[in-house]
């Protein structure tokens, strides 16, 4: 049994994102690597440059990662149709 390769699904905004996807895909049991960009030599440099890190999956998954990501950055509603 030959395992696919993980490749980059797309990057993610930050932490708290980061968080929030990984308990909907381990909750759903999508296999998944999130990968942050920081790096303590530079001080999260790369991070103001590049995102807060990316998503990675194979690329049977790719889909329904990318759908979970669109829900969870979909603004939320307030009362009164505030955001």
């Amino acid at each position: 049994m030959t395992q696919e390769p993980y490749i980059k699904v797309d990057v993610l905004d930050d932490e708290i994102e980061a968080g929030l996807v990984a308990a909907i895909l381990e909750e759903r049991g999508v296999p998944h690597l999130i990968r942050s960009y920081h790096d303590t030599a530079y001080d999260g440099l790369f991070q103001t440059q590049k995102g807060w890190g990316l998503i990675s999956a194979p690329a049977a998954f790719h889909q329904e990662i990318l759908q979970i990501l669109d829900d969870v950055r979909q603004p939320v509603v307030g009362q009164g149709g505030e955001e």
